[in-house]
Order: structure tokens, then C-alpha cells, then sequence
């Protein structure tokens, strides 16, 4: 028994010798880690135990104890981020074209006890889920549509891995396609579609330069028409204008001639009036008379003369 126990403590001063070196622990033939009795769990990894055949516990890193013989390591999960490639495959699309895609699936373990007793192996099993939902998601678009949503074809990639997988205990990050190949005939297609494309929208171009230049020329006659006809309507209007204003000039000088006409008839008839009015000298009837005569004569030629000069005017 003595014996027994100094060869149990030699073992265990060996043990943490070579942790204390910095040595990782031996693993057996299968890959993982022995049961010494004191393990080390590295950081990002989970150690699933079973005892007695029967899941136990799930070492987390740092420093643990393990009873010999009951308890062994069963498996092993890393709880980093995995990077697998899945291999290129065959699919079709909605238009019955034959694509050849491949891609890259990040993806983490959430529950190592999932993915320990859930599935045989995990990486396998999603890589498979992959490539099935790639070709399922492709069947539902036609060529075009490969090539103009591939970031909303890779969401969907995820959305139904991450359904199907979460009873695995892992969850895919994001699935991103690699290449697509299509056949030599469809590519050939393609680029004559995409050449008879481009020589359309130069045609459009053209064909809208052409518009655009025809309307500006419009525009700029119709611009100058309207222009000249602004301008024959403004000199009509100062041609009217200066014809108005010649008539008012007119008519205030004849309104000014028949003022004055009325002055002088007013200032003749009031002379007329006042020497009707004078008494008579007696013993002078002769002189009388001829003296209002040359007085009427006189006033009648100067109304003569403001008739002739008003008619002038």
C-alpha cells in the first residue's frame, strides 16, 4: 500500500514538472487528452467527460481534477471560430442553368454538449447542410438574379443553416460564395447580352443628344421671336406715345388760341357795349358816328387777324 501511494505521488509530481515547464499533457492514440488525474484545460477550448460511460461535466479551462479509471475525456471542442470550405458542386438555377459554386462557412460551437452528443460530426454535418441549402436556394432564382443578389443569397445560406443546426449547438457566423462558373455556351450568351446592352444605352444616348439639341435649337427661335416681337411692340408703344403726345400739344394750343379769342371777343364786345353806352354830343352826330364806325372797323380787323392766326394753328 506504501508502495502503491509513492508511486500514485511520484506520478503526480511529474505531472505538474512537466505543466510547470509549459508541456502540454499526452494524449492518447485517439487524440485526446489522458486522464493524470490534474488537468489544464487551454483557453477556447471545452473537455467533455464522461464517468462511467455516462456524460459527467464539461471541464472548463484552467485547473481540473479528474477521479482515474471513472472518469475519461470523451471529446474535445474548440469554441473558435472554424473555417471550413465547402467543396464546389453542381446546381441549378430557376432557368434551368447548370452552375458549378463553391464557398466559404464560418461557424462557432455554442453548446459542446450539442455538438458532442447531437451529431457523429459536426463539421461534416454542416458542410453537407451547406451544400444541400446552396443548391436549394439557387433552384429558387434564375441566372440573373445569382449574380445581382449574392449578398442576399448568402443571408439566406446562413438563416438556414443556423435552423437546422441549432439542435447541434452551433450556430453558422456568415457563408460567403466563392466562385460561380457557368457553362462556356452561357457565358458566351452573357457577353453578347451585355454587349448588345451596352450598344442600346449608346444608341439611347445618342438618340436623347439628338432631342436634347433639336429642343435647344426651339427653344433659342423661339426665344429670338419672342424677343423681336418684344421689341416691334415696344416702339409701336413709344411710336403711339410720341403721336399722343404730338396731339395733346396740339390741342392745348388750340385750346390756348381759342382762350385768347375768347379774351379779345369778350374785351370787343365790352368796347362795342361801352361806346353804345356814351351819351351823344349834341350839335356833333357826324363826328360821333364816324369816330364809333373807325372804332368798330379797327376791332373787327384785329378779329380778323386771331381768326386767320387760330385757323393757322
Amino acid at each position: 500500500m506504501l508502495a502503491r501511494a509513492a508511486r500514485g505521488t511520484g506520478a503526480l509530481l511529474l505531472r505538474g514538472s512537466l505543466l510547470a515547464s509549459g508541456r502540454a499533457p499526452r494524449r492518447a492514440s485517439s487524440g485526446l487528452p489522458r486522464n493524470t488525474v490534474v488537468l489544464f484545460v487551454p483557453q477556447q477550448e471545452a473537455w467533455v467527460v464522461e464517468r462511467m460511460g455516462r456524460f459527467h461535466r464539461i471541464l472548463e479551462p484552467g485547473l481540473n481534477i479528474l477521479i482515474p479509471v471513472l472518469d475519461r475525456i470523451r471529446y474535445v471542442q474548440s469554441l473558435k471560430e472554424i473555417v471550413i470550405n465547402v467543396p464546389e458542386q453542381s446546381a441549378v438555377t430557376l432557368d434551368n442553368v447548370t452552375l458549378q459554386i463553391d464557398g466559404v462557412l464560418y461557424l462557432r460551437i455554442m453548446d459542446p454538449y450539442k455538438a458532442s452528443y447531437g451529431v457523429e460530426d459536426p463539421e461534416y454535418a454542416v458542410t453537407q447542410l451547406a451544400q444541400t441549402t446552396m443548391r436549394s436556394e439557387l433552384g429558387k432564382l434564375s441566372l440573373d438574379k445569382v449574380f445581382r443578389e449574392r449578398e442576399s443569397l448568402n443571408a439566406s445560406i446562413v438563416d438556414a443553416i443556423n435552423q437546422a443546426a441549432d439542435c447541434w449547438g452551433i450556430r453558422c457566423l456568415r457563408y460567403e460564395i466563392k466562385d460561380i462558373h457557368v457553362p462556356p455556351r452561357v457565358k458566351e450568351s452573357m457577353q453578347m447580352q451585355v454587349e448588345a446592352e451596352r450598344r442600346k444605352r449608346a444608341t439611347v444616348l445618342e438618340s436623347e443628344g439628338t432631342r436634347e439639341s433639336a429642343i435647344n435649337v426651339a427653344e433659342g427661335k423661339k426665344q429670338a421671336q419672342i424677343l423681336a416681337s418684344e421689341a416691334e411692340k415696344a416702339e409701336q408703344i413709344n411710336q403711339a406715345a410720341g403721336e399722343a403726345s404730338a396731339v395733346l400739344a396740339k390741342a392745348k394750343a388750340k385750346a390756348e388760341a381759342i382762350r385768347i379769342l375768347a379774351a379779345a371777343l369778350t374785351q370787343h364786345a365790352m368796347g362795342v357795349y361801352g361806346a353804345l353806352t356814351k351819351a351823344p354830343v349834341p350839335g356833333t352826330p357826324d363826328s360821333l358816328s364816324s369816330g364809333s364806325s373807325r372804332d368798330v372797323q379797327g376791332t373787327d380787323a384785329s378779329l380778323d387777324e386771331e381768326l386767320d392766326r387760330v385757323k393757322m394753328s
